[in-house]
């Protein structure tokens, strides 16, 4: 019988038959997962959660759904782990500067402490040498200098200025007793007494040099220990880095969607990841500006330190300075006390037994003798200034443009695997070839043509932008300190103090407050000066407030000391 035309032979069917499933098993969706398998379990998960060859990827929700080596659940802790490795990377360079800040700061701190420590040691060591008894029973009023001088620094609430104006009453009390041991002063004559202070100078010019120099030292000194304590809060607060759902995304794709397809060894293309870290970053972007104008302002008050407002060299010769200052005392007693008896009158004379008593018991029986000026330390917590400063101005300008420079700086992280050698062999997103969209710019106004993360511009971090005016507040410190200005001191986290950089009043026209709690330097200067010349009647113009406050005090404690 003859075959029909256009049947196949039964062995050719045969064989068509056998060699379907060969045909089947060469298709591209039979690849091996081994070494995604092998990448997946050295993460620490399980690896059974992950498929020995590719499947259909409609079960993902990032990834593409074309034949993949990803399960859903691997999708889903791969996600995870973007967000865990996103965060390590941001942390592990912010940590750097935190501890840089950090470290600077407890060295800062301990220096200008140990330094306040040593100063007082010294000038209690030399007036003992050089006193005696007279000193030991006078010493509780230079005690109470540093007392004051310490809490200034740690943030106290106290005028420097004032501050000092009561001590060298108090000193002045003491020493026209002891010149004037023959008379008995009452409560009213020593407030008149006080009140020729400016006009006679009892002390030379020591009070006024000695003001100036440590108002502006101390200022200077305070607010930048407090700089560098609030740049490394900013550091540690701002770091912390909860990406969105839209940035939590992005990560996933640019990271670990290239092992859904099989492409473990291909790396993210570096504007790629640009783009990424831009967006999941854009909050910390917008820190960047007032960041760096903080820095400068550091930077500016560092050369101060360096120069006229150096602390070791107000503290380190305090002694001698004051010293200086009884000695001139000593040498004008008789021209001052004439002045005041002329202003105030003629005291009472004390009966001759209890004159000679007086003497005997504590007055000037001799001269004081001159100081003898020994080696003192000059140093601190083992360093000196100038090298603290030295180090620490290198540092600062390493910190600008710190948060500006992140994303790029967590792109070259060899622990990213970026690629940066051949833009054509690199993932960009969904496929391993040639990224072709710009680099945004930085900030989060920038980002809303961000191709890679969606970011709500009208959602601004409230984290980052109370760092953002704590900065702000501290830099209007930092240039009221270069200016040698003494401010209140301001708590950061009061949220009131949010004032822009520069756009501070003038400080005596804030507040009838800060009439005496702001020093200009030259403006000081001046009024010193004038006042010198002037009569006392003169003196009311301007500073017969500060007088009368300065009166009050006076006759309060000369009560409490009585």
């Amino acid at each position: 019988m003859p075959r029909r035309r256009g049947c196949p032979p039964p062995l050719l069917c045969a064989l068509a038959a056998l060699s379907l499933p060969l045909l089947l098993a060469a298709e591209p969706r039979a690849k091996s997962c081994s070494e995604v398998r092998r990448l997946y379990a050295a993460k620490g998960f399980s690896q059974s959660e992950a498929p020995s060859h590719e499947i259909s990827g409609d079960h993902l929700k990032v990834c593409s759904q074309g034949y993949t080596c990803c399960s859903q659940e691997m999708e889903e802790k791969y996600s995870q782990q973007s967000k865990h490795d996103f965060r390590n990377a941001v942390v592990e360079l912010s940590n750097h500067l935190q501890n840089m800040f950090s470290s600077r700061y407890k060295k800062f701190d301990e220096f200008f402490k140990e330094l306040l420590e040593n100063a007082e040691k010294s000038l209690n060591d030399m007036f003992v040498r050089t006193y005696g008894r007279l000193y030991m029973q006078n010493s509780e009023l230079f005690k109470d200098l540093f007392v004051e001088l310490k809490r200034y620094y740690v943030g106290g609430n106290v005028n420097l200025e004032e501050m000092l104006n009561e001590f060298w009453a108090r000193l002045l009390e003491r020493m026209f007793r002891l010149v004037n041991p023959q008379y008995h002063f009452t409560d009213e004559y020593l407030e008149c007494v006080s009140k020729y202070t400016e006009q006679l100078k009892p002390f030379g010019d020591v009070p006024r040099k000695l003001k100036l120099q440590v108002t502006r030292a101390f200022v200077a000194a305070r607010t930048f220990a407090q700089g560098l304590a609030v740049a490394r809060d900013v550091v540690s607060k701002v770091s912390v880095v909860n990406p969105t759902p839209q940035g939590t995304r992005a990560l996933l794709k640019m990271m670990y969607c290239p092992h859904c397809r099989g492409l473990v060894s291909v790396k993210p293309c570096y504007n790629y990841c640009f783009n990424v870290m831009r967006g999941c970053l854009a909050n910390q972007g917008d820190l960047d500006a007032e960041w760096n104008i903080f820095m400068d302002s550091m930077l500016l008050v560092a050369e101060r330190l360096e120069g006229p407002f150096n602390i070791e060299s107000v503290m380190d010769p305090i002694d001698v300075k004051i010293s200086d200052a009884i000695m001139n005392m000593q040498e004008n007693s008789m021209q001052v006390s004439q002045k005041v008896f002329q202003g105030c009158g003629q005291p009472k004379t004390l009966a001759q037994g209890r004159t000679a008593r007086s003497v005997s018991e504590g007055g000037f029986t001799a001269r004081f003798r001159p100081y003898n000026p020994e080696e003192r330390p000059t140093t601190a917590a083992g360093t000196s200034l100038d090298r603290l400063v030295t180090d620490v101005k290198e540092k600062l300008k390493q910190a600008k443009k710190f948060w500006s420079s992140l994303p790029g700086n967590i792109c070259n992280d060899e622990k990213m695997s970026v690629g940066t050698v051949n833009e054509n062999e690199c993932w960009n997103g969904s496929a391993k070839s040639r990224y072709d969209f710009a680099v945004t710019g930085n900030g989060l106004a920038s980002q809303v043509n961000n191709p890679e993360v969606e970011v709500d511009i009208t959602k601004p971090d409230m984290v980052i932008r109370r760092q953002i005016m704590a900065l702000r507040v501290m830099t209007n410190k930092l240039k009221n300190a270069y200016s040698g200005n003494d401010v209140d001191f301001i708590d950061i986290s009061e949220e009131s103090s949010g004032e822009e950089s520069g756009s501070g009043c003038e400080l005596q026209q804030c507040s009838p407050e800060f009439e005496f709690n702001a020093t200009e330097v030259t403006g000081s200067s001046n009024k010193s000066d004038k006042t010198v010349n002037t009569s006392a009647a003169a003196t009311r113009s301007g500073l017969s407030q500060a007088a009368l406050l300065l009166s009050l005090l006076f006759l309060a404690m000369q009560r409490q000391w009585r």
